[in-house]
């Protein structure tokens, strides 16, 4: 017998103690991420400052549709991307994961996606009906030796990472061209491959299409149930295909972009020639290349007139897909997100390069797509729910796309998962409730350099990249490229006076602690990937720097209710909560699904490597410092200096009879329980 969604939410509610929410109050989820749309390619994050000079000698594009969504809801100032180029991003936002924990670094294009809680997932067991449409590229699984890999050969396959339906490119590769068909790209319905079918679709409006499509069908199938959509577009990256035709009049339920389903005129935009149209906008726009008004202007080159084609097309679809939510009467409860995977790139697959300094795709800052410098890493990011978020309204408070799996979670009436990195954002979306403190880290390698741009400070023109980190504390940004060890100085800036990066405080009075603080934190905030080398991996984690003045034991919480997934416990109110000498099961707990956390102090009597190893009948996890050295395993190591160090484990217990234990193997020595003289308390509040 098939349960509706909302009465399976509603008895996951009532057992984690939630206040249950009435199907209509949970929004409907639309995320929408570009490839390569820099800060400064919307008219609101920075375009129509440029347009605002009146001067010529400015190019600049707009993008009135999507400005919309800051209009009527809120800009994120100051987002991040999970590491500056797609593959990482897009895993660290869908596993909420910072590149300190996610299994997909670097340039891992199209490696499995780590089998762990995804955004899907998460919604999916939240009653949600998912899907993504778009490009995937991380999916896993080599090319079989007699033929193309089918989804049952890739293990992390959309469909098996928490979504309930996909459509599009599987491959990394196949995202760099937008014809499937006369490309030779395959694209994929769940299980059946289906490019014959798609002539002259141009991947923007065939994704834009199927996303309409999915969100009618399911609207009017099961107007109950909420949807996420996890829309990815492969643009305005890579090839810079021009679309075939003028965007189709209108928009929404009986305009714009139409789904017809037939073979070889599938969308109502096949038609026309491939690469052949070109926004009248654009066909012909000039600009004053020498800054003389006596001389005559010259044309935009023509990657950059494609560009803002491309962009156009974004925006007309942004535009469509918003008047549709408008004619199925649910745009007041569907929260929006339009956000990019990482800055702009010099990429356009022709004969002469896109170049973004241009337009300034990257906006007021520098860098570019593979820089952790701000241009290559803050994305412009809107946010619109109409029935819980104020309009107009601009965010400045730092966050990152880990952020979004707990920011989803809430907004659906779950439990946020301990799995996640990230904190919720609707407290600072809504203006409702105080946000907890979130964690800014990424690490990315990558060969090259900064390009030469004149816009660019001196500094960071040619600037060789490498090992790069960065790293935020105490409201400073700290920055290390070409990084040999765990030894060498992050560049500290204060970006709110400083967005450009030009004034590096590392050297100034009064900021030696501080940096002190950003190499113990960079440590604090990661765990090693031995397929992403760094040349810190062996560095021993810091403990604090001054001994906490606590009593010994630790402090315990219990939880009662039976849980989809371990919780981050910390967002809930504990049942009770009671001081314990060791890290086991308190005595007097009831036989009921429960969860326990337990935080304190763990002492290292040593320098050098500490093994925990926990024995239990459900779902553990152990934190030192921001460290996830447990997680869905029984054991984990992590190098620590003497002194003490945050601990924080979670367990979740379902049914039978529960067990718990876990020791700590020191450097030298024999496995002893986590008590004793090993453990403090929290200081009381």
């Amino acid at each position: 017998m098939r349960h509706h969604p909302s009465l399976l939410l509603a008895g996951l509610l009532a057992a984690t103690g939630i206040p249950s929410l009435v199907a209509a109050e949970r929004p409907n989820i639309l995320y929408i991420l570009c490839d390569d749309l820099g800060y400064g390619d919307l008219g609101v994050t920075y375009q129509n400052q440029r347009a605002a000079q009146k001067d010529r000698a400015i190019p600049f594009f707009t993008t009135p549709r999507i400005d919309t969504l800051a209009r009527d809801g809120v800009m994120l100032e100051q987002h991040y991307c999970g590491a500056p180029v797609c593959a990482p991003s897009r895993a660290s936002f869908l596993t909420g994961l910072t590149q300190g924990h996610a299994n997909v670094r670097d340039n891992q294009f199209d490696k499995a996606l780590a089998d762990t809680l995804t955004v899907g997932s998460v919604l999916g067991q939240a009653g949600y009906a998912t899907a993504a449409i778009g490009k995937w590229g991380l999916q896993g699984g080599a090319e079989k030796a007699d033929g193309p890999a089918r989804p049952s050969q890739w293990q992390a396959y959309p469909t098996k990472r928490g979504f309930g339906y996909y459509f599009g490119y599987v491959r990394h590769r196949d995202g760099h061209f937008h014809y499937p068909k006369e490309d030779g790209r395959e694209v994929w319905e769940n299980d059946r491959e289906v490019s014959k079918d798609l002539d002259l679709c141009f991947t923007t409006d065939l994704f834009t299409a199927r996303a309409k499509a999915w969100i009618t069908d399911h609207a009017r199938k099961d107007p109950d149930q909420p949807f996420f959509l996890y829309l990815a577009y492969d643009t305005p990256h890579a090839v810079l295909h021009n679309p075939p035709c003028a965007y189709p009049e209108g928009g929404g339920l009986n305009g714009g972009l139409q789904w017809l389903g037939k073979p070889h005129a599938m969308i109502n935009s096949a038609n026309g020639t491939k690469d052949g149209w070109m926004h009248p906008d654009y066909a012909a726009a000039t600009w004053d290349h020498d800054h003389k008004a006596s001389t005559p202007e010259k044309p935009w080159p023509e990657a950059q007139k494609r560009y803002a084609n491309n962009v156009r097309r974004i925006d007309d679809a942004v535009g469509d897909l918003l008047q549709l939510l408008a004619d199925l009467k649910i745009d007041d409860n569907t929260l929006v997100v339009f956000t990019s995977d990482n800055g702009p790139s010099q990429e356009s697959y022709l004969k002469a390069p896109y170049n973004p300094n241009f337009f300034r795709g990257f906006g007021p800052f520098d860098g570019i797509k593979r820089d952790t410098l701000e241009g290559g890493m803050r994305e412009p990011t809107l946010v619109r729910w109409p029935r819980a978020i104020p309009a107009g309204k601009v965010d400045p408070t730092p966050s990152g796309q880990w952020d979004w799996l707990a920011t989803f979670a809430d907004a659906a009436g779950v439990p946020v998962p301990a799995a996640t990195d990230g904190v919720s954002l609707l407290p600072s979306l809504t203006g409702k409730g105080q946000r907890r403190p979130g964690l800014l880290y990424s690490e990315y390698a990558v060969g090259g350099r900064t390009p030469d741009y004149p816009e660019f400070a001196k500094p960071h023109r040619k600037r060789k990249r490498g090992q790069m980190q960065v790293v935020f504390a105490d409201g400073y940004k700290g920055l290390r490229y070409n990084v040999k060890s765990a030894d060498d100085d992050f560049e500290i800036f204060d970006l709110k006076k400083d967005p450009k990066e030009t004034r590096n405080l590392a050297k100034k009075p009064g900021f030696a602690a501080l940096q002190a603080t950003l190499k113990a934190r960079a440590l604090q905030s990661r765990m090693p990937d031995s397929s992403a080398p760094r040349p810190y991996d062996e560095a021993l984690v810091p403990g604090l720097a001054q001994e906490p003045k606590s009593a010994a034991g630790l402090t315990c919480a219990w939880h009662a209710g039976e849980f989809p997934w371990l919780p981050d416990f910390r967002t809930l109110e504990p049942e009770k909560r009671s001081t314990v000498p060791e890290l086991s099961l308190p005595a007097g707990l009831p036989v009921t699904p429960f969860g326990l956390s337990f935080e304190g102090y763990f002492h290292a009597k040593e320098d050098g490597p500490y093994t925990f190893r926990t024995r239990s009948d459900g779902e553990t996890m152990l934190f030192v410092h921001d460290c996830r050295v447990i997680h869905g395993r029984e054991n984990g190591s992590i190098r620590l200096k003497a002194g003490w160090h945050p601990v924080r484990f979670l367990y979740r217990h379902s049914s039978g009879s529960p067990a718990l234990s876990i020791t700590v193997q020191p450097p030298h020595g024999e496995p002893v329980a986590l008590g004793g003289a090993l453990v403090r308390t929290l200081p009381s509040s």
